[in-house]
């Protein structure tokens, strides 16, 4: 009896990380409509101008944000480890120490922010004349939503390590909801719209700040903040956020430090181009990371207690499942891009269609690493992660400055960062192999090489329609259906072991007779 029990426990974790992913997908559907819906309002009501310097300010403000999302990670790996190993009392102070911390972290930034960014953007950034004071007060309001943002990352992260996934969506669909009406309290006043616009998202952003506070002030005892300092508690987290600091550092001079750069050698419409095509990008990858997010906590979970089986299994098939899920929703849009664009905006800048299919490929190769990254996390041992990886991912931002100044076009920032991507996975595994006992040679024969073999197979077919057919909307409609059946029976066939194609059918008959009863 005792033998079936880990099994038993992997099988129930595993329905229970179906269950969260279907609730995050309900969640993800509702929140990327409505983004998708906003975006494109708010670009026709600022105009491309104004969109691209909301763009490029609010992105540098979010890059102060890298000794939040080290901490954050810390936060929710111990807070994940602590519920793993049962110990209630631990639980509690780890929380308490994560709020002090969090609410430092908070006021470093801000005096960050209001000095050397200030300086920043008054002097650096290419904003055109006239719109400097609209300028600040994104600015301003931008890091006021970034503090809110900060003090609520540990009652986030309780909610996500208790996987109360449901709560988590129900509060994002409220989130979007009152991003949705904001967009509509544009076109009804007259005020500067842009200024407005940074005032309402702060608002917004405020009263999230309490419904997850009220949350776990009513449903976890652990959550109710005391006045609790411990050194060596202390110490510990601030170890593992330091090398997280790191990482983190790399990870915003990769992706907002070149915002930036664009700015400063092509202005604010590059801006808005590179905004939209990572709002299309995320919206895609939502369902990506809906599904990471329901088993990221299982990996950390299952690291605690030693079951690296397991824990070997969810990082295979999380990786795997990943690039197939983001493969059926971004092969149409891939070949689409610019029927897609047209029809989803008014008016579509210019770079706009090379950037949303780079940085889609990009996406593609990133979400492999997505399950890794959790893995290193989990293990507690992350310096020599941070230091290989942090260190090649911060080679963007150099790399990125030379081939602009030598007079390359925008897109080729994206391209280096593709080129990165490839080489941190790989580096990614190779470091894995000691930290968790990953056998590289089964990672390659069961996710790598699948995804390849289903990536060249199942794009065949879409694409001899989209080269030989000529530009319309029945080609768009044939194309986009094609590569989504395409992609699904590809996958089934080629991607998935005999074990998976028994579970997956095994699911369907299961899902078929709960809706039949």
């Amino acid at each position: 009896m005792k033998e079936n029990a880990p099994e038993f426990s992997a099988s129930q974790n595993n329905k229970r990380i179906a269950k969260n992913t279907l609730m995050l997908y309900f969640r993800m559907i509702l929140t990327m409509l409505v983004s998708l819906y906003t975006s494109r309002v708010v670009l026709n009501t600022l105009g491309v101008e104004d969109f691209g310097i909301y763009n490029v300010v609010g992105g540098f403000v979010s890059m102060f944000g890298f000794l939040n999302s080290a901490m954050a990670s810390a936060t929710q790996r111990f807070l994940s480890f602590e519920i793993g190993k049962g110990d209630r009392d631990q639980l509690r102070n780890v929380f308490s120490m994560s709020v002090n911390i969090h609410f430092l972290i908070a006021f470093i930034i801000f005096i960050l922010a209001e000095t050397v960014g200030l300086w920043f953007v008054n002097t650096q950034l290419t904003i055109p004349v006239g719109r400097m004071g609209a300028a600040q007060w994104i600015y301003q309001f931008s890091i006021l939503a970034m503090m809110v943002y900060m003090v609520s990352v540990p009652y986030n992260a309780m909610i996500i390590a208790h996987e109360r996934m449901n709560v988590f969506a129900w509060v994002s669909i409220a989130e979007v909801s009152l991003k949705l009406f904001i967009v509509f309290m544009l076109q009804w006043f007259g005020f500067d719209k842009l200024k407005f616009y940074a005032v309402l998202t702060f608002s917004v952003s405020l009263i999230i700040r309490f419904i997850y506070g009220f949350y776990c002030s009513r449903h976890f005892k652990e959550s109710k903040f005391r006045c609790y300092w411990d050194k060596p508690l202390f110490k510990t987290l601030v170890d593992y956020a330091g090398w997280n600091l790191w990482g983190n550092i790399a990870g915003v001079l990769h992706g907002q430090g070149v915002n930036v750069l664009l700015n400063i050698f092509f202005g604010p419409v590059v801006n808005a181009a590179r905004g939209i095509a990572y709002q299309v990008s995320s919206a895609v990858n939502q369902f990506v990371a809906n599904f990471q997010m329901a088993m990221n906590p299982q990996i950390i979970k299952s690291n605690a207690v030693d079951d690296l089986k397991y824990m070997h299994q969810l990082i295979f098939r999380g990786a795997k499942y990943s690039f197939f899920l983001l493969l059926t929703l971004s092969l149409p849009i891939l070949l689409e891009t610019d029927q897609i664009l047209k029809l989803w905006l008014k008016t579509v800048p210019e770079y706009t269609v090379i950037f949303t299919r780079l940085v889609i490929i990009n996406v593609l190769i990133d979400c492999i690493s997505g399950p890794l990254m959790t893995a290193a996390q989990a293990s507690g041992k992350i310096k020599l992660y941070q230091s290989v990886v942090g260190g090649l991912l911060i080679l963007n931002l150099p790399f990125s400055y030379l081939f602009l100044k030598l007079g390359f076009q925008p897109q080729v920032t994206i391209y280096i960062s593709i080129g990165i991507s490839i080489i941190a996975l790989t580096l990614r595994l190779l470091i894995l192999k000691n930290l968790v006992k990953l056998k590289l040679d089964k990672f390659f024969y069961q996710v790598i090489l699948k995804i390849i073999v289903v990536s060249f197979t199942a794009i065949v077919i879409p694409l001899l329609f989209y080269i030989f057919m000529d530009i319309s909307i029945h080609r768009f409609i044939i194309v986009s259906l094609t590569a989504m059946v395409s992609s699904l029976n590809v996958i089934f066939f080629l991607g998935l072991s005999p074990d998976e194609k028994i579970y997956f059918i095994n699911g369907l008959k299961k899902f078929k007779t709960k809706i039949i009863s």
